[in-house]
């Protein structure tokens, strides 16, 4: 048979490979180990004959933030599924996330206009801390669900941290998808919150969506609280039950810092659906 020999797209300079994190790991576990590892696969035959050694180089290595370190990497790693991660750790998925604060971009929000909105690391934090805050103050507590109708918004990643940080489990879909398709999904998990969008823009033409959310907000009892982005005026949103505009659900508690609950490894961050194409999403 007959091969192709393919060129790659792009190759490393040997600066950049010397340079590069996976490098500055390999001489990280070589010296803690007293190994030498010289390549990618043979830092890949390591990590599934030593997986607990692995995991720990792989803890300090990217210096998570805990409050209590685990007792032993893995539990009965030969259970699947039970096995269970780092038992005896306390810590908070979205203090790691948060941990700078600086004047560095930490995160580009960019609309089909190309505008750009640019946060750092600073400003993301400030916001999360706000929103993080107005979260606890109407009752959420770590185990809770709050749920997103958005798009791909600089608001989403904010109300995202801002639940993870309290302990409560974060879902979303996209605000394209119609009323059916949304209940489908966000009616699973009996969310406390919802986060939406009054509208979204594709192409060039902007959709509205506050007759959808109306009905998602109705279509879901458990929802306590309506927090909605992109509302042009007040009026817009009052026939929403319980709602509240983002910015001013933001402005409820401010000047705290944020309560990063501290938490099991394997406390749930997300809940993810499946595509739904034969049944209901799971």
């Amino acid at each position: 048979m007959r091969t192709t020999k393919v060129k790659p797209l792009w190759v490393p300079s040997p600066e950049q490979v010397r340079d590069s994190n996976l490098t500055r790991f390999i001489t990280f576990i070589n010296g803690r180990y007293d190994i030498k590892i010289e390549s990618y696969s043979q830092l890949y035959k390591w990590s599934i004959e030593s997986v607990s050694d692995f995991w720990s180089a792989v803890w300090d290595f990217t210096g998570i933030v805990s409050s209590r370190r685990y007792e032993k990497v893995v539990d009965d790693l030969n259970k699947f599924p039970g096995a269970r991660w780092f038992p005896g750790a306390r810590l908070n998925f979205a203090q790691n996330l948060l941990r700078h604060r600086d004047e560095k971009l930490a995160l580009i929000s960019t609309s089909e206009e190309n505008e750009r909105i640019h946060l750092t690391h600073s400003d993301l934090k400030r916001q999360v801390s706000r929103f993080s805050n107005s979260l606890r103050t109407i009752g959420v507590s770590p185990g809770d669900r709050v749920v997103g109708y958005t798009p791909t918004i600089e608001e989403a990643t904010v109300a995202m941290l801002a639940s993870t940080s309290i302990g409560a489990v974060w879902a979303c879909c996209g605000s394209e998808l119609g009323t059916d398709a949304v209940l489908d999904r966000l009616g699973q998990v009996q969310p406390k919150v919802l986060i939406a969008s009054a509208g979204y823009e594709y192409k060039g033409r902007r959709f509205e969506t506050l007759t959808s959310l109306e009905k998602v907000v109705r279509g879901i009892p458990s929802i306590e609280k309506t927090v909605i982005t992109s509302h042009r005026e007040p009026g817009e949103i009052r026939d929403i039950p319980n709602s509240i505009g983002f910015d001013e659900f933001a402005g409820l508690e401010e000047g705290e810092e944020i309560q990063f609950e501290q938490l099991p490894a394997d406390h749930p961050v997300y809940i993810m659906f499946t595509s739904g194409t034969t049944g209901k999403p799971k």
